[in-house]
């Protein structure tokens, strides 16, 4: 069975995250953790322990997780779907390391603050410090984002990885289930692969033999312009990125204000870590 990580702190945001991956996963086995962390936003021991607020904020988090889960089970009727409860006095990436290590979750499935304006943060800060740090893969799904199969999928690569098959395997699960088509998008600087770039994208058409995909490459001064450009091409469901050290990721995605990078990111996103191993 799939273990899913379902980080929630009880918004509308997280909320459609977990309806998305209920629906997305909703033909597979699965075993859903629902997640709350909570910490008093000024931390100190004592006090806290002298006045009880540990135990109240204990309380309201395992009533608020209660309550989310029979909202899931009324709505969504799923023989498939199993829900586990977890609340956590952590802090959201201390608790997921912790989670990890136990070999508790594949998969991590959370919301994102949405952008909507030039002056808007591109992740909320949760997500960008959970996808920094995760060594699973994580799912950001915007907020608003309604569910859709992604049945087009954009899978970005400079060719600089070499793939295997624990790399790529969610990208394959998601696909195999949906019957999707990936699109692995190269962005030409003008000069030919090398030789190790080349053997890179000969292993991923390799890995993915058993899937509908097309291999793409443009030429653009831009890898974020690329990929916006390929997006309003295509109706592109699902946005997959690995990220290794030596790629444009971080300043891609880690930069805090839109206008700075010139990227919108209006449909779900999943971050591979480069040294994703099999649990």
């Amino acid at each position: 069975m799939k273990n899913i990580l379902l980080p929630t702190d009880f918004s509308d945001n997280s909320w459609n995250a977990i309806q998305y991956a209920i629906e997305l996963f909703k033909d597979e086995k699965c075993n859903f953790f629902l997640l709350n962390t909570y910490t008093p936003m000024i931390y100190n021991l004592e006090y806290t322990s002298r006045f009880g607020l540990v135990e109240v904020m204990r309380d309201i988090s395992k009533k608020n997780i209660n309550d989310i889960q029979q909202r899931i089970e009324s709505k969504f009727k799923n023989p498939n779907h199993n829900y586990n409860q977890i609340s956590s006095f952590n802090t959201l990436t201390n608790e997921i390391q912790q989670l990890h290590e136990g070999n508790v979750m594949d998969l991590i499935v959370m919301g994102t603050k949405g952008a909507t304006g030039l002056g808007e943060i591109l992740f909320g800060s949760n997500t960008v410090h959970v996808i920094k740090s995760a060594k699973c893969p994580v799912l950001a799904i915007p907020s608003d984002f309604i569910f859709e199969p992604p049945n087009e999928i954009l899978f970005p690569s400079d060719y600089d990885v070499s793939f295997n098959e624990n790399r790529v395997k969610q990208i394959i699960d998601i696909a195999v289930t949906h019957n999707s088509r990936i699109n692995i998008l190269n962005v030409s600087d003008g000069y030919e692969l090398s030789d190790e770039q080349e053997e890179n994208k000969q292993k991923l058409a390799k890995l993915f033999k058993n899937v509908t995909h097309l291999f793409h490459s443009v030429n653009n001064e831009s890898v974020t312009g690329a990929i916006s450009e390929f997006q309003l091409s295509r109706q592109i469901n699902l946005l997959v990125m690995i990220n290794n050290k030596h790629s444009f990721f971080e300043n891609l995605f880690f930069k805090s204000k839109i206008n700075q990078i010139g990227f919108h990111l209006n449909t779900p996103f999943l971050v591979i870590p480069s040294g994703t191993k099999k649990n």
